[in-house]
């Protein structure tokens, strides 16, 4: 029975996860006001390398200087396309209420989060304390994840 369980976790894992498309990114939010502040070399980038882009690395790369006004933009921007790639869409609804059911919410709320925030944490500790505030909980910040 615990192969099955692991099994089934490890085909739930597997397939829930999407994987990141960096083709055209810059493109695609581009008519966002947010993305509008990019220079034409972060629009050259993949999303990975923007994501992990700092003031620092951009100095090394153009050899210009961020001000204060430019590095608080690009870290909008970076906070922006992080949430529109993770707006709920790693995990189908109704594999998130399957993995509610069976206790494992947290499991489907920290890859949405990408494990950042506390609504994973908040989960486990009910998951753990009893069974039921767990599966309550999961459900009931479903709409945090699926609006429709």
């Amino acid at each position: 029975m615990k192969k099955a369980l692991l099994f089934s976790l490890f085909l739930i894992l597997g397939f829930g996860a999407k994987a990141v498309n960096s083709v055209n990114w810059a493109t695609q939010f581009g008519d966002e006001p947010k993305i509008q502040v990019l220079t034409p070399e972060m629009s050259k980038m993949n999303v990975e390398q923007f994501l992990n882009m700092t003031p620092k690395s951009y100095k090394e790369m153009t050899g210009e200087k961020l001000g204060i006004k430019k590095t608080l933009q690009l870290k909008a921007a970076q906070k922006f396309i992080k949430s529109k790639m993770h707006n709920g869409e790693d995990i189908e609804k109704g594999l998130y209420i399957i993995l509610a059911i069976f206790g494992l919410g947290f499991i489907a709320m920290g890859l949405i989060d990408d494990w950042e925030g506390q609504n994973w944490w908040m989960n486990l500790i009910l998951t753990a304390l009893c069974w039921l505030p767990g599966v309550i909980h999961a459900l009931i910040k479903m709409k945090d994840y699926y609006p429709e």
